[in-house]
C-alpha cells in the first residue's frame, strides 16, 4: 500500500516539473527516461530537460499538441538569432548554443576545422547575416527615414519661411535629409572584355578631382591586380551605365596605396605604391592617365612613365601646393620620403613608427603624418630634416592611424585608427574637439571621406557597413549595409561626390563591393524647394 502511494506521488511530482512528459504515453515516458541519462558533466539544467525531452517526444511519436500548448510553446521561442536565447525561458548553458528555430540544444564542439559544423564563429556569422538581410529590406521599403527627432522636409521648409533657421544651417539639415533617403541602384559597367568583368572583384576606387573619372584596382582570379578608369559622365538615373576603360598593365604584387598625381595637369597620373615581392623591391609608379584608352579625349597627351625604387612604401601623397611642386612624398618603416619627380631629389626625415597615412596642406607647406605607434606629427617642409624644428606639431591616438584627412581651414584634422576611433583635432591647441562613434576596425586599413562642402564625412567599418555622419555635430546619419554577404575579405569601397559624372553632375555615393558596381543617388521624393534651397 505504501509503495503504491509512493509511486502515485511520484508521478504526480514528475507531471508538475514537465507538463508536456506528463501528457506523454509510455513510449515517450521511455525516450524522456533514456534523455534524462545524460551525462553529469553535461551541466543539463530541468528546464533544458525539458525543452529537449519535449522535442523528443514530437520528433518520436508525431503527436500534435493541443492548441493550448502549441501557443504557449510559440510564446516561449525566441525569433531568430542565440543572442536573444537569454530572453526565452531557456538558460544559457557552457558549451551548449540553443536554436530558439528548432527549440532544442546543441553542443558547441572546439576547433576550427571542416568536421564541426556549429562554432561560435559560423554562430556570429549567421547573426550577422540576418541583420544584415533585415536592413536591407528596411532600406529598400522604407523611402524616407528621420535622421533627427523632429525633423523632415515640410518642418525644415517651414522653419526656414518662419526665419528660425539660417541659410548655413538650413543647407545642412536638408542636405542631411537627402543623404538619409539615398536609393541603391545597380550600375551596369561596359567594357571591351565582359567575361572580366563578371571575374575581377573590386579591390579599391578613387574618383579624381571633379569626380567624372574613377580609378580601379581589381583582383584578378588568377592572382594579382589589375587596373582601369571608369568613365562616369553616363551615370545618370533613370538607366545607369558607365564605360570601363583597361589597359595591360599587371601586377603580381600588392598595392597598398593610391592618389591622384597632378603633373602635367590637373589629375594627370595615378600614383601608386607596390610592396616588394621576393627579390623584387618595392616601388612608387607614376602610371598616365592617357594610358587608358578615351578617358578624356583632346585633353590627354602621351604622359610620363616613372618609377621610384622605394623600399617598404605603406602610403604616398601628392602635393597640391605650389611651395611643393612636382613632389610626392612616401611612408616607409620608420621614414618619411620626399621625392621631387622632375629633379629627382630626395628629403628624407626619420621617425619612430611605420607611416600608414599621409596627407598635404593646400595653403602651407605641411606634411601630416600617422603612425603605427598611434602618433600624428607634422612636418614643416620648409625646415631641412636635419634640423630640429622640423616637426610642427604631434598628437597622439591609442592605437595605430589609418587615416589622415585635413580640412580646408588646416586648423582641423580627422583622424582614425585601428581601434575603430575617429576623432577631429585642434591642431594648434592639440584637443579633441569632436568624436564620431559607431565606426568599427580591428586591424584592417580603412580610408576616411571628409566632404566639407556637403558637411559629412563617410566611412566603411570592418563590419562591411558604410555610415555616414554629420561633421557640424557628429550626428550618425545613416548606416547603409552591404549588398553582399559580409566578409573581411569583402569590405565595399565607396566615393561619394557631389557631382558625380561631371559638374553638371548629381550627388550621389558610388560603391565597389566583388563585382558589382553600386549608385546611391539622391531620392527625387522631396519637393523642389526644398532642392533649391540646398544649391543656393
Amino acid at each position: 500500500m505504501g509503495r503504491s502511494v509512493w509511486q502515485s506521488r511520484r508521478r504526480r511530482e514528475r507531471s508538475q516539473q514537465s507538463p508536456a512528459l506528463g501528457q506523454s504515453d509510455p513510449s515517450e515516458r521511455q525516450v524522456s527516461r533514456s534523455g534524462a541519462g545524460l551525462p553529469s558533466a553535461a551541466l543539463l539544467s530541468s528546464t533544458m530537460l525539458s525543452h529537449t525531452c519535449a522535442r523528443l517526444s514530437e520528433d518520436t511519436t508525431g503527436t500534435s499538441q493541443s492548441p493550448q500548448d502549441s501557443s504557449h510553446h510559440d510564446a516561449e521561442a525566441p525569433s531568430t538569432s542565440s543572442s536573444r536565447a537569454g530572453e526565452s525561458s531557456a538558460p544559457e548553458l557552457p558549451g551548449f548554443y540553443f536554436d530558439p528555430e528548432k527549440n532544442r540544444y546543441f553542443r558547441l564542439l572546439p576547433g576550427h576545422n571542416n568536421c564541426n559544423p556549429l562554432t561560435k564563429e559560423g554562430i556570429c556569422h549567421k547573426e550577422m547575416e540576418s541583420r544584415r538581410l533585415q536592413l536591407l529590406h528596411q532600406e529598400d521599403t522604407q523611402r524616407k527615414k528621420i535622421t533627427r527627432v523632429g525633423f523632415n522636409a515640410s518642418s525644415i521648409l517651414r522653419k526656414n519661411q518662419l526665419g528660425l533657421l539660417n541659410i548655413s544651417s538650413y543647407c545642412r539639415l536638408s542636405h542631411e535629409l537627402r543623404v538619409s533617403c539615398m536609393e541603391r541602384k545597380k550600375v551596369e559597367i561596359q567594357s571591351s572584355d565582359p567575361s572580366a568583368l563578371a571575374s575581377d572583384r573590386f579591390n579599391f576606387i578613387l574618383a579624381d578631382t571633379s569626380s567624372d573619372r574613377l580609378f580601379t584596382v581589381n583582383d584578378v582570379k588568377i592572382g594579382g591586380s589589375k587596373y582601369g578608369i571608369i568613365n562616369l559622365q553616363g551615370l545618370k538615373a533613370p538607366t545607369f551605365k558607365v564605360h570601363m576603360h583597361e589597359n595591360l598593365y599587371f601586377t603580381n604584387r600588392k598595392v597598398n596605396s593610391v592618389c591622384w598625381a597632378s603633373l602635367s595637369h590637373l589629375d594627370s597620373h595615378i600614383l601608386l605604391c607596390l610592396m616588394g615581392l621576393a627579390e623584387t623591391p618595392g616601388c612608387a609608379t607614376l602610371l598616365p592617365a592617357s594610358l587608358f584608352v578615351s578617358t578624356h579625349q583632346g585633353t590627354d597627351q602621351p604622359g610620363m612613365l616613372c618609377s621610384f625604387r622605394i623600399p617598404g612604401a605603406w602610403s604616398c601623397a601628392w602635393s597640391q601646393n605650389t611651395q611643393v611642386d612636382n613632389c610626392f612624398s612616401t611612408g616607409l618603416s620608420r621614414r618619411v620620403l620626399l621625392t621631387n619627380v622632375v629633379t629627382g631629389h630626395r628629403q628624407s626625415y626619420g621617425t619612430n613608427s611605420d607611416v600608414l597615412a599621409q596627407q598635404f596642406a593646400m595653403k602651407t607647406p605641411i606634411l601630416f603624418n600617422g603612425c603605427r605607434s598611434g602618433e600624428i606629427f607634422a612636418i614643416d617642409l620648409r625646415s631641412p630634416s636635419q634640423a630640429k624644428g622640423w616637426k610642427a606639431a604631434h598628437i597622439f591616438h591609442d592605437s595605430a592611424v589609418t587615416s589622415v584627412r585635413v580640412l580646408k581651414e588646416e586648423q582641423y584634422l580627422m583622424a582614425s585608427d585601428m581601434a575603430g576611433k575617429i576623432k577631429l583635432w585642434d591642431m594648434r591647441a592639440s584637443k579633441c574637439v569632436r568624436q564620431y562613434e559607431g565606426h568599427v576596425n580591428e586591424y584592417a586599413y580603412l580610408p576616411l571621406h571628409v566632404h566639407e562642402e556637403e558637411g559629412i564625412l563617410v566611412a566603411v567599418g570592418q563590419d562591411c557597413y558604410t555610415r555616414i555622419w554629420s561633421l557640424h555635430d557628429a550626428q550618425l546619419l545613416r548606416t547603409i549595409p552591404s549588398p553582399s554577404p559580409t566578409s573581411k575579405a569583402n569590405i565595399p569601397s565607396v566615393a561619394f561626390s557631389p557631382r558625380l559624372g561631371g559638374p553638371r553632375g548629381s550627388p550621389g555615393l558610388l560603391m565597389a563591393v566583388q563585382q558589382d558596381l553600386y549608385c546611391f543617388s539622391y531620392s527625387s521624393s522631396y519637393p523642389s524647394d526644398l532642392e533649391e534651397g540646398r544649391w543656393k
